[in-house]
């Protein structure tokens, strides 16, 4: 039986682009499926203690910005840390990866969770227009279905399906990887999840 990472996150997250490429080529190399989920914040903060940045305390918003770049710079990975489109409502990204997974599968997801993330921060693009979307699709040669598709009925179920799978499950930030029950919280955790997959 293949080993499985959940992937937990939000397709605006800069946390979760830094360390998306690393978590895919691990994944990989350890012959582990990822499945790719991901949840809605705005259910998972309110009943994690979390806030959204904008609440956040100033020192912790000024923190942030030193601790992406600072990541940004030893990963050599391009990143606006103002960029035009964020904070960014990412519902219908979300939901156009469920889609994308359900058809194609997790790797085409994983392909399409890492063009969103590049959008909103390496390339100054708007995540919640129907048209970057299907510019999206294009690129990665997917069909321009999954866009109608990702307005399904069964898709919203799904989304709100797997953030509360994310509530029971202990989730409360992006990006969380979890393998069979444990939880490994940010990008910066991704050498312990290594480890993990290793011991399997």
């Amino acid at each position: 039986m293949s080993l499985v990472v959940d992937y937990y996150f939000s397709p605006q997250s800069p946390w979760t682009y830094l360390g998306h490429a690393r978590l895919a080529a691990m994944a990989q190399a350890a012959g582990a499926r990822v499945n790719v989920l991901p949840v809605d914040l705005g259910k998972v903060f309110p009943v994690s203690g979390g806030l959204p940045l904008a609440k956040r305390a100033p020192q912790r918003q000024a923190y942030r910005l030193v601790e992406l770049q600072r990541f940004a710079d030893h990963l050599g990975l391009p990143l606006n840390l103002h960029p035009a489109f964020f904070p960014v409502a990412s519902d219908d990204a979300a939901r156009l990866i469920i889609a994308v997974a359900e058809h194609e599968g997790s790797d085409s997801a994983m392909a399409l969770t890492g063009a969103l993330l590049r959008a909103v921060w390496a390339e100054q693009r708007n995540i919640a227009d129907a048209a970057e979307l299907a510019a999206m699709l294009a690129a990665l040669q997917l069909p321009p279905q999954r866009l109608a598709d990702s307005h399904a009925p069964a898709v919203q179920a799904r989304y709100e399906a797997d953030s509360q799978r994310a509530i029971d499950t202990g989730v409360f930030g992006a990006p969380s990887y979890v393998v069979d029950g444990e939880i490994f919280w940010g990008q910066d955790r991704l050498d312990f999840l290594q480890r993990r997959l290793a011991r399997t």
